[in-house]
């Protein structure tokens, strides 16, 4: 066997050049238009190819001396070079929201733990919506000033590479990345060696290594295990991002919670608030407990109400068979001796994985453990929280399932990671530069209002013939790799039309987004391509999980029609979606289509990087378009229904798609004024960039987490740090009395007392119920009358209210009189029954303690 001595080479830079290495070394130029335009002036060709793909890293360690030397005597380059320094160094110093909002925030750290981020594609550590969603967030929290981190895994060879062969089959490919030539540098300790962390599995232990990567002010850091001391089956945890079997998973799990904790704790960062975005990272509370239970001398309950109080989960699947679920044994063999050092059993551990404690048929799921150790939860849209809350219904199952303690954020994109250079310009021309930093500000957007129709119409045109442009250049390239003929090759350069209206579908091919819809009738898709008075084409992208069969099936029916005469020209498939492509396909569409099933879609977040670029929507109502539709922003496929019927559905939402074509889209895109301005197509352009880019952006997102809970979850920290957790050892103990009385606790007899039988509206009706407290005090507990209008068979009360009865009598012994009134708001048939909820210090733990107890 041969041996060698390793050393790294870095890009080497003239002094004068080496701005261009800090700059590189921070991903805030990817969302700063002036530095991409700078890297893409050294070297046009080599920047754009597949050996650089728009990696500053890889592309000035390409370069020789010489060309260095050239540019640095290049004087447009370098007042280049110094402007957008300046601006860099600008942006790191200035003040923020954040800082504005309070300085009784300064000494709070959130950390933020997700499966993958989708931050450029120079860092290829993600896979779709999800990492998409989780670079969003970390560029939102720094362009606001949050204190947070991410915690991530760094994946030797990421998410895969997508080739089709000639029958349009989905073949994958993983290539390596390489660590050193990626925008990131290794966390070193005091002697610059590297910080290596570890965790027992049950094959061993494994060490990692820590890279982090600047985002803004943001700082993220990936988790690394290939490392030369672990054994090979160690390296292989962190060799591929969702790849692997079920007990993969599960040793990426751990590794991302229990690791990326150790992480932290490796660098003395002591987060105050932690956010679980999914469920991946669901056993990071339990090394929060260890580390309290360790190092602060707290036994588990105690710890438990520290961490549950400080923690947020975030939910992102709507059906159940996108949650991860291992069985016990599987997980017991992982954690089984790291359940010990919590000092809890094997069989009370599990439970915290299972809707129903004791189901021995259950499966450990991590979206249940997240839950049950978050105080603050929530789904990724308005819809998508009601799915959430009916989902996981039955773990509170004495609560009705509008209360269940699921609220909802809806997600938003980072705007100028999505935006195009030539709405960015017309932007800062009419608006001023207030929406960089304030996007969420509504009083901006009005004065997009403000510009002329024909600028904002030449700036569309322009996006869309620099998208034919491309289009027609990746598939040359990609007809090319399948060894298609010549006559294939011309009809490359022949497709799409750069005036036509051209629609943009682009996604994970999940068989639930119906990536076939359009085809559903070829005749009448047929008929409206066929109108040359009213072109109209459309792209498609997106991957199939290796996995799935039906995913892949679906793209490969779809190759097949395209390979029909009549579509070949004006329907493209485009190989290998990833952020690069999906960022030129929101920018060129006019019109994004977005069909999966109803409610299945939990936000769906692409739909969202059209507008700002002009373009408008069509879509079923899921998602975050169940709040963002009306009729002058864009078009809705039905009207929100659900259907059992599956097929029915297809055929009743695919005509559809088509009787909007040809109605309502097709005209309003094609009726001009004189001066060949589709002025109704504008308005419409217009009212979506007003009315949704202020509210379906990051920042507000990432406001509103602040705002509704990480400030929140900080209180609760620091109340229970205070005094050595005197606080949370009164709470952890009360929380015991109650579970130890809450059995004895009953409501015997309700009665509502009027002066007639009928009351009227307006008017008040007294109720009083007799609740035996048997151990417990009046104060411990809080009794609520819950009424409303009963449903068509008198069997339940469907959309009930609350009020608190708080007036209290002592009846005798252990018995108490609670009375209180309800008003009567309108007419009809009502009932009111009576519960009694446990009143828990911390009241996002009230109905996780106790089930409420009703009459």
């Amino acid at each position: 066997m041969t041996n060698y001595c390793y050393y790294t080479v870095v890009p080497k830079l003239p002094q004068t050049l080496q701005p261009l290495l800090e700059i590189a070394n921070n991903l805030w130029w990817t969302w700063q238009t002036d530095a991409i335009e700078l890297f893409y002036r050294i070297d046009q060709e080599r920047w754009n190819s597949p050996s650089v793909e728009h990696n500053p890293i890889r592309l000035l360690g390409s370069l020789e001396w010489s060309e260095l030397e050239v540019l640095a005597q290049d004087e447009g380059f370098m007042n280049h070079m110094h402007l957008v320094h300046r601006k860099f160094q600008e942006y790191m110093q200035q003040g923020t929201w954040y800082s504005r909002l309070s300085k009784d925030w300064e000494h709070f750290t959130i950390t933020y733990f997700s499966l993958e981020y989708g931050i450029h594609e120079s860092l290829p550590v993600y896979s779709g919506g999800l990492g998409i969603l989780a670079g969003d967030h970390l560029k939102s929290a720094s362009e606001l000033g949050i204190p947070l981190v991410g915690v991530g895994l760094l994946y030797r060879h990421g998410y895969f590479r997508q080739s089709l062969n000639a029958d349009g089959w989905q073949h994958e490919r993983y290539p390596e990345n390489d660590f050193h030539n990626m925008p990131m540098e290794l966390v070193r300790d005091a002697s610059g060696e590297p910080v290596k962390p570890y965790i027992d599995y049950p094959f061993g232990r494994v060490h990692f290594q820590i890279w982090r990567v600047a985002v803004g002010r943001i700082s993220l850091y990936l988790l690394d295990t290939s490392l030369e001391e672990n054994s090979e089956k160690a390296k292989q945890i962190t060799k591929q991002l969702y790849g692997g079997d079920e007990e993969m998973r599960l040793q990426q799990e751990i590794l991302l919670g229990i690791g990326g904790m150790r992480a932290l704790k490796s660098m003395d960062i002591n987060p105050t608030v932690c956010h679980m975005n999914e469920g991946h990272s669901g056993f990071m509370p339990l090394e929060r407990i260890r580390y309290l239970m360790h190092e602060r001398s707290l036994n588990f309950d105690t710890a438990f109400e520290v961490v549950y109080a400080s923690n947020v989960f975030t939910t992102h699947t709507p059906v159940p068979a996108g949650n991860d679920r291992f069985a016990p044994e599987l997980v017991l063999k992982y954690l089984g001796h790291y359940i010990h050092e919590l000092g809890i059993d094997n069989q009370t551990f599990i439970d915290f994985g299972r809707e129903v404690p004791g189901n021995k048929s259950e499966l450990f799921c991590m979206t249940v453990i997240a839950i049950r150790f978050a105080g603050f939860k929530n789904g990724v849209s308005k819809l998508h929280g009601s799915v959430a809350r009916h989902m996981w219904r039955n773990i509170w199952p004495s609560v009705p399932e509008q209360e269940t303690p699921i609220d909802h954020v809806t997600n938003g994109v980072h705007l100028l990671s999505w935006l195009s250079r030539d709405v960015k310009d017309l932007l800062e021309r009419y608006l001023g530069e207030r929406w960089v930093d304030d996007p969420d500000d509504t009083e901006v957007w009005e004065k997009v209002r403000t510009i002329p129709d024909p600028e904002l119409w030449h700036a569309r045109e322009a996006l869309r013939r620099r998208l034919v442009t491309f289009v027609r250049k990746r598939l040359r390239e990609s007809l090319q790799r399948r060894g298609a003929t010549k006559s294939e090759m011309a009809i490359a350069d022949e497709v799409l039309d750069p005036k036509a209206l051209t629609i943009g579908f682009a996604r994970r091919f999940a068989t639930y987004k119906r990536g076939d819809l359009l085809f559903h009738d070829l005749d009448r898709l047929r008929n409206i391509l066929s109108d040359e008075s009213r072109p109209v084409q459309f792209i498609f992208a997106g991957k199939a999980h290796p996995r799935d069969e039906g995913g892949k099936h679906i793209i490969k029916e779809i190759i097949h029609t395209l390979h029909l005469p009549e579509f070949r020209h004006k329907i493209v498939f485009l190989e290998d979606y990833d952020i690069s492509l999906g960022r030129k396909m929101v920018q060129g569409v006019d019109l994004w289509l977005n069909n999966p099933r109803r409610p299945l879609e939990a936000c769906g977040t692409s739909g969202m990087k059209v507008t700002p670029n002009a373009g408008l929507n069509m879509s079923i109502l899921d998602g975050w378009w169940v709040e963002g539709y009306d009729p002058e922003c864009g078009w809705s496929i039905g009207g929100g229904e659900t259907y059992d019927d599956l097929d029915f559905q297809d055929e009743v939402e695919s005509n559809s798609i088509y009787s909007l074509l040809e109605n309502e889209i097709l005209p309003a895109f094609y009726d001009r004024s004189t001066d060949g301005i589709p002025r109704r197509w504008m308005q419409m352009v217009k009212e979506a960039m007003t009315n949704l880019l202020p509210v379906f952006n990051t920042n507000n997102m990432v406001e509103n987490y602040t705002t509704k809970f990480y400030l929140n979850a900080s209180i609760n920290w620091n109340q229970f740090e205070f005094s050595d957790f005197s606080h949370a050892r009164k709470v952890a103990s009360w929380n015991r009395k109650i579970q130890d009385h809450w059995h004895q606790v009953s409501v015997r007899q309700v009665q509502v007392k009027t002066d007639s039988e009928e009351l009227g509206v307006g008017e008040m009706a007294h109720v009083e119920a007799e609740v035996l407290l048997d151990g417990l005090e009046p104060q411990d507990v809080i009794v609520e009358v819950y009424y409303g209008k009963m449903d068509h068979a008198d069997r339940y009360i469907p959309n009930g209210f609350t009020e608190r009865l708080n007036n209290v009598e002592l009846i005798d012994g252990c018995l108490y009189r609670f009375s209180g009134d309800i008003v009567c708001h309108s007419s009809g048939r009502f009932a009111c029954t009576v519960r009694v909820i446990n009143n828990s210090p911390l009241d996002i733990r009230r109905l996780d303690i106790t089930p409420m107890i009703w009459w």
